[in-house]
């Protein structure tokens, strides 16, 4: 499937999981991790659902994670057909301060290991969610990202917002060829089975890894494991746009909704991964007025 036109996305726009108990997931993220709980909301689809929305001081596009809670739900099952890992830039300096953090609090950390030309540190929140913190010479100074500054964490050690996300796939090449000729990713770099592409400009907080796992069972979506990926569209008219090419394409897709503090279209990647396309505006300020 090749575009139609020359639209471009910005990068990630957030990433939505799925947590266990509310009140444990706000302490993680809030209390260790240092993200600013910028909305308590509920889910649109499903209003007997909270929806709680973390992100930096200004709540800025790219570095939102949100959680639909669902404390009696089992544990979901990472696996082929899903994104399986969310990754924070954190300031180049700072993986040491990070290690002692998560370690006084008990949480388990492997790393830091090499990849590319980042550094790496990998644990899971109290919900079995995987995550990493990645840092590089280029996570430091990314934008856009607002200091917290009534936050637990130094600005000078506070996440930046969220630097890629791996998707376990059965097969690649349709993915890759999706993301290539419909999405407008670049095929970036390739080590250790995990291929890199990155989208707009490319680096931090632009980038999706993709590894092939084809004798993986395919993933169970529950507790745990991540709902959808969402990437920033920078208005209504250029999402309108996109809304046009995926419909021409023939992509099973979702109508335009609106979500209040940004629009959003959906839609599967070869793989299954479920995919977002969402407006940068009006933000989460719009009701803050």
């Amino acid at each position: 499937m090749k575009r139609t036109g020359g639209r471009e996305l910005l990068g990630i726009h957030h990433v939505t999981a799925i947590a266990g108990d509310p009140q444990e997931n706000i302490d993680f993220y809030v209390r260790r991790l240092g993200l600013r709980l910028v909305k308590k909301s509920v889910n649109q689809d499903d209003p007997s659902t909270y929806h709680l929305f973390y992100a930096d001081g200004a709540g800025n596009p790219g570095t939102d994670l949100t959680f639909f809670p669902s404390p009696n739900a089992a544990r979901g099952r990472p696996g082929a057909g899903q994104a399986i890992s969310v990754a924070f830039a954190v300031p180049e300096r700072s993986l040491s301060y990070w290690i002692a953090r998560l370690r006084e609090s008990g949480v388990p950390v492997s790393g830091p290991r090499a990849r590319f030309d980042e550094e790496v540190i990998a644990f899971s929140d109290p919900h079995g969610l995987s995550l990493e913190f990645v840092a590089s010479a280029e996570t430091e100074h990314r934008q856009p990202w607002a200091a917290w500054e009534d936050g637990p964490i130094p600005p000078q050690h506070a996440i930046r917002g969220i630097h890629a996300v791996t998707l376990e796939e059965a097969a690649l090449d349709p993915t890759s060829a999706f993301l290539t000729g419909t999405l407008g990713f670049r095929r970036l770099q390739e080590a250790g089975g995990r291929v890199r592409h990155g989208v707009g400009p490319g680096g931090s907080g632009a980038l999706l890894d993709l590894l092939a796992r084809p004798d993986e069972p395919p993933g169970r979506i529950a507790v745990g494991t991540i709902h959808h990926v969402a990437w920033r569209t920078p208005n209504a008219d250029e999402q309108e746009r996109w809304w046009e090419e995926i419909q021409a394409l023939g992509l099973p897709h979702s109508p335009i909704i609106d979500r209040f503090w940004f629009r959003s279209i959906y839609f599967r990647e070869p793989g299954t991964v479920l995919f977002e396309i969402a407006t940068d505006g009006p933000g989460f300020s719009v009701d803050e007025r």
